[in-house]
């Protein structure tokens, strides 16, 4: 990415690597935090097992259809994403775009039989909005957070995933009963002035919140038994939770937890205001992969301990 542009033909299918690069942080809190992923061993092998048994979540009515609309008159669908949201976009160790976004655009493609015509771009985060507005590209996938600002700017398809919060506890640490109202009293962690710090507060005021200003520190401190969990991000707590650093000292306890007020809306692709056609497109693509089985296939690989 010398360039700092990078187009290419949707990738064909590749299982995410164990590591990888990251370029600058966004400016987004909530996705700057979940950069800390770069940092972990993604342990693809420990979750094969488990990943058999875990399913993508479905946000859609079971009854709802969505017609796709023609698109053959279109010579290209272009992409335009970044590469600092592991693990949704990124580049790999030979340098290419991976990742969720990545796999999700392609399988969108291939149900919409476009995949000829779809190509992905990469872009600093400061120029997605010009290029959707200019209209050289047209849609973001990039985890461009849903808020009323944003919809003055752009349509969105529907969410595709919301990023649920959980709690992890050290399973050395006995604790008598199954949901969260068992962590009464007791010592929970979460990263300071986070969403997910309001969230606790909010949410579980019994418990007692113990703040730490490090990813790491709160792992330390709940690995250590200075905190009898902690409480935050489900996709950065999956990572750890398979990496060698937490060395299967800890698990995913009761949850998941999802607020649109402290959470968003969830992640979805981002088109131009003038395209409803291509929403419509996107949409029914998104439907059909939750029901035949594809948005498994991609959660899976991506989230092998799950989220949910």
């Amino acid at each position: 990415m010398r360039s700092g542009r990078q187009t290419t033909k949707i990738p064909p299918h590749r299982r995410p690597r164990s590591a990888i690069r990251h370029a600058p942080l966004p400016r987004s809190a909530w996705r700057r935090g979940l950069l800390l992923l770069a940092a972990l061993l993604f342990v693809a092998a420990a979750g094969t097992a488990t990943a058999q048994q875990i399913t993508a979540p479905s946000y859609w009515d079971p009854n709802e259809r969505v017609g796709v609309p023609d698109l053959t008159s279109r010579t290209r669908i272009l992409f335009v994403t970044t590469a600092d949201f592991p693990p949704f976009n990124f580049l790999d160790q030979q340098n290419r775009l991976a990742g969720f976004h990545v796999d999700l655009v392609r399988s969108i493609c291939e149900e919409l039989k476009v995949l000829d015509r779809c190509q992905i771009q990469l872009l600093p985060w400061e120029e997605l909005e010009p290029a959707i507005a200019d209209g050289n590209a047209d849609a973001i996938v990039a985890g461009i957070a849903i808020t009323e600002e944003a919809r003055e700017k752009y349509d969105f398809t529907r969410p595709f995933l919301k990023l649920p919060a959980r709690f992890v506890r050290n399973e050395a640490v006995a604790i008598e009963g199954d949901d969260a109202a068992a962590l009464a009293g007791r010592r929970v962690g979460v990263l300071a002035g986070s969403a997910h710090e309001a969230m606790l507060r909010a949410f579980f005021p019994d418990v007692r919140v113990v703040i730490f200003d490090k990813a790491e520190w709160m792992y330390d401190g709940l690995k250590t038994g200075q905190v009898d969990a902690i409480f935050g991000d489900g996709v950065q707590l999956s990572f750890w939770l398979g990496s060698e650093d937490a060395a299967g000292c800890c698990a995913f306890f009761d949850g998941p937890y999802l607020s649109r007020t402290f959470l968003g809306e969830g992640l979805a692709i981002a088109v131009n205001l003038q395209d409803p056609e291509l929403v419509q497109a996107l949409n029914h693509a998104l439907v059909a992969m939750t029901r035949n089985g594809r948005m498994t296939e991609i959660y899976r690989r991506t989230f092998p301990y799950g989220l949910y």
